[in-house]
């Protein structure tokens, strides 16, 4: 039987940025999960990997320790969701007496059972790509592209976690044994003495809001689909949905930029939250592969209780360059009968998929065309919920919700096929899912859009590839929705400069 978790504050307040850059800047495996550069409410959670769990482009599954390599032969098919929750299940610690002494400082670490507010004690920090249930839904995925070496998806074990409350200013350290609590307390003393507070400092060189797209089309940015090919997939949508086929299809694209130099997924990640600051944004590094992210959009949230919450977007208008102008354009977003009905369409299908998973009569739409307003655009947001069902867990939930309605259109299993097909090539990582899943119960994930995915190569460079899209509607302006992945891909691009 496992010993409970233990805590120990920190005496004051230091930023996140300031630790990541102390402790876990050259962590092969670590996680930055960020409420916001000036975040005044919400938690942000750092940490680096024990074990790790991944699934490759193939549907092989491997699971490591995060300081060996998986051997081929090690690989095997299976179920991702049965894989991690078994894994899950090894690693949950069990609530009893303390038989050791605690020492100054230190107590035992609450479960938070029963919270209504989901919060990450220990756990598992990672991602879900687009495809990685594919084959559970049997939806056969597009053909490979050229990043078959990146993990579909991947999970780290996170035996230590530095949690920032950003509204009562604590920083709490929870660790799975006291040996490894006084070892961060350790660390975290002799780089306090070293002064390693490289990242808190770092420049930033951003594009501002209004910049123009010309980084979108630069020599080195390469979209997968040429301006032409993209209208004439937005038509070949329209088509679809004038034969009834479908009634929304979000349709993608994804640009690409090879990058001379060993680009650094941190400097990367302090430019996009000093630009396009969000309250779901996140660095996780997966040995070469990081998944850098700005997302403005929640998923799936669980909390300890067993309440489920998603927020799908749908709809979206640029900042304006004045406040009269912004302000303008917020309003147009909301009044638009198109972008509601586009939202609702998406609400409508994550309310059908919360009641395969929720207690009959508990699934509700408790907020319905609200606008959200960030560095580059508004976003029109809609809340749904549930209470998760006797004897299912946040797995449970991921199956029967995943991937995202948002990232899909509707119907849901339809609208995925279709879209294999006019897109020819995989999503990855983007359009996914990545957060962090709690032992006890509760889980918060965030959908992988205004994301980079950074992959260093042996040799030296990098490579990093952006997905953006857009749902397409019988309604749809192809200029229009042209012109909205490149906005979004903006700042994206401006961050790898």
């Amino acid at each position: 039987m496992q010993t409970p978790a233990r805590s120990r504050s920190l005496a004051h307040w230091v930023d996140p940025a300031v630790v990541f850059a102390a402790l876990y800047a050259d962590a092969p495996y670590a996680f930055w999960l960020d409420a916001g550069r000036d975040a005044t409410e919400g938690l942000s959670y750092l940490g680096e990997g024990s074990d790790i769990i991944e699934a490759d482009a193939g549907g092989r599954i491997s699971t490591r320790h995060a300081d060996l390599p998986a051997a081929p032969a090690e690989r095997a098919h299976g179920s991702l969701l049965s894989a991690l929750g078994a894994r899950r299940r090894v690693h949950t610690f069990d609530e009893h007496p303390v038989t050791q002494p605690l020492a100054a400082g230190e107590h035992v670490s609450s479960s938070h059972s029963g919270s209504a507010v989901p919060r990450l004690g220990l756990g598992w920090v990672g991602w879900f790509g687009y495809e990685s249930l594919h084959d559970d839904l049997g939806v056969a995925p597009a053909p490979l592209d050229d990043d078959q070496h990146v993990p579909v998806a991947a999970w780290m074990r996170a035996d230590t976690v530095v949690a920032f409350d950003h509204s009562s200013g604590v920083v709490t350290v929870t660790a799975a044994t006291p040996a490894l609590l006084t070892q961060w307390f350790d660390r975290w003393e002799e780089a306090q003495t070293a002064s390693i507070t490289r990242l808190g400092s770092l420049p930033v060189d951003v594009a501002p809001v209004g910049a123009s797209a010309s980084e979108t089309s630069a020599p080195s940015a390469v979209w997968r689909h040429s301006d032409d090919n993209y209208l004439a997939m937005i038509e070949e949508c329209q088509s679809l949905i004038y034969e009834g086929d479908a009634y929304q299809l979000c349709l993608t694209n994804r640009v690409t930029r090879a990058l001379s130099d060993s680009v650094l997924d941190a400097d990367v990640f302090a430019r996009l939250r000093a630009a396009s600051p969000s309250h779901h944004s996140g660095l996780i590094r997966m040995g070469a592969t990081s998944l850098i992210s700005s997302s403005p959009e929640q998923f799936l949230a669980v909390s300890s209780s067993g309440r489920l919450t998603t927020k799908p977007i749908k709809g979206t208008r640029t900042r304006g360059a004045t406040a009269a102008l912004d302000t303008q354009l917020a309003a147009e977003l909301l009044a638009s009968e198109k972008e509601r009905a586009e939202n609702l369409m998406i609400v409508d299908l994550m309310r059908n998929d919360l009641t395969r998973v929720c207690e009959r009569g508990s699934v509700t739409v408790s907020a319905l065309h609200r606008v959200e307003s960030y560095a580059q655009v508004h976003q029109l947001v809609s809340t749904v919920e549930g209470q998760l069902a006797e004897g299912l867990d946040v797995l449970d939930a991921v199956r029967a919700c995943f991937p995202a309605g948002s990232m899909t259109g509707t119907p849901k299993l339809a609208a995925m096929r279709r879209l294999a097909s006019i897109e020819g090539a995989r999503r990855g990582i983007y359009a996914g899912a990545f957060g962090y899943l709690s032992d006890d119960g509760a889980a918060d994930l965030a959908m992988v859009i205004r994301s980079i995915v950074l992959t260093q190569h042996p040799g030296g460079g990098s490579t990093a590839t952006i997905g953006t899209g857009g749902g397409i509607t019988s309604d749809s302006v192809p200029a229009e929705e042209l012109d909205e992945i490149k906005i979004k891909a903006r700042a994206l691009l401006a961050a790898l400069r």
